[in-house]
């Protein structure tokens, strides 16, 4: 069998699917959207086993400016994607990230509150007095200050997102298709269509690689080396007997981070790129936990040194290896060829300004409303990296 489809998008994730929302929302659009999900349950997507951050403290005004319009976007939930009136809550609270730093990153720190202050960012530096009184249970001796944004920033449920964004699109008259994509079929420099690996086609008019950390395989298919590649991330629950009050997401200066998740905490850390392969399994390191991130834990906070680890999981960063920002738009030459790819662990966050993006660039031939041109896929054959200091 062979269908007809204005649009096929490659991926049913929180990115895929906010580009289906903005696509088929478009007061201009009659477009045919098909979106291929062979894990219509996403339980082992990436977007199911985020840790569902939002934050507005970047280097870079383009990530800034992604993640004010996701409070916006946020703010007016219901009103975007109410289906039937129905209200949409994705237990979004603000809690604020928190940056720690030591002496040799007061500089950084002082220069990124320049511009984030610059662009609007709520956001306030602290000095180890200020932290020794804010959070008592902080040890704070080898600190040197701190960045903590007081509105704006927090978590949500990176699934009932996702849900929300589909369900609104299939309201809209989205397709989405529960199938594994295989390839593609060329014709006259363009994808005239997706094999299925049921070996049925889907001929596009328009394809979007929204596949996430599987991102660099659908580009292979149009015979295109795309620098993404899955990147395992692991995830530790914990309790503490001790109360820890006012407690936001903390981003220690060794890189381990922690954020209170109920009555438990979450904590992780992201290894050294020399140590980092390219994997898609799911099995935990639990030495990973023992031996680097506890003491870090119990060296900030001492009620950490008392833990029970109650759970952990694995998932995976859509993680682009020239600097670990997203790209965004055609390519130079397969023009009906679009790029969704390589958030390396902020696609959620960013997903309601890059659906709105890449609708604007498919309807429109550019951007509207937030120039995010510097994501482009040319930059991955220039090798002109774009330098975010603010990566978690």
């Amino acid at each position: 069998m062979q269908e007809n489809q204005d649009i096929v998008i490659i991926g049913g994730g929180v990115i895929g699917s906010s580009i289906a929302y903005f696509l088929k929302s478009s007061a201009t659009s009659t477009d045919r959207i098909t979106v291929i999900e062979k894990d219509p349950t996403y339980e082992f997507g990436s977007t199911a086993r985020s840790w569902g951050g939002v934050r507005q403290q970047f280097s870079t005004p383009e990530n800034i400016r992604m993640s004010q319009f996701t409070q916006e976007f946020l703010g007016r939930l219901t009103q975007y994607l109410s289906v039937d009136g129905s209200p949409v809550n994705v237990g979004y609270r603000e809690e604020g990230y928190l940056f720690l730093a030591e002496d040799r990153h007061i500089p950084l720190l002082y220069s990124n509150n320049t511009l984030q202050r610059v662009e609007g960012v709520n956001v306030a530096l602290l000095d180890p007095d200020d932290l020794a009184k804010r959070y008592p249970w902080m040890n704070v001796a080898d600190l040197a200050g701190g960045s903590f944004g007081l509105s704006g920033e927090g978590c949500l449920d990176a699934y009932s997102l996702n849900q929300a964004f589909k369900k609104k699109a299939q309201s809209l008259g989205v397709t989405y298709l529960k199938a594994e994509a295989a390839g593609f079929e060329k014709s006259k420099g363009r994808i005239s269509a997706v094999t299925l690996a049921n070996g049925e086609k889907l001929t596009a008019g328009i394809v979007v690689n929204a596949a996430g950390p599987a991102a660099a395989k659908v580009a292979a298919w149009a015979g295109i080396d795309l620098r993404v590649r899955p990147k395992k991330r692991l995830a530790f629950s914990f309790s503490c007997r001790e109360n820890i009050s006012g407690c936001p997401l903390v981003v220690d200066p060794s890189g381990v981070h922690f954020r209170p998740e109920g009555k438990q905490f979450l904590a992780g850390c992201s290894p050294d790129p020399a140590n980092d392969p390219t994997c898609e399994d799911f099995e935990i390191d639990y030495g990973w936990f023992e031996e680097h991130i506890w003491p870090i834990l119990a060296h900030r906070v001492p009620a950490f040194e008392a833990i029970k680890l109650e759970n952990a999981w694995a998932g995976h960063y859509a993680y682009n290896l020239l600097d670990q920002n997203a790209i965004l738009g055609p390519h130079p030459e397969i023009a009906n060829f679009y790029f969704a790819n390589g958030f390396s662990g902020h696609g959620l966050q960013q997903s309601p300004a890059v659906g709105r993006a890449i609708s604007e660039l498919v309807l429109h031939g550019g951007y509207q409303t937030l120039d995010l041109s510097r994501f482009n896929f040319e930059r991955m054959v220039t090798g002109k990296a774009i330098l975010e200091h603010n990566v978690v």
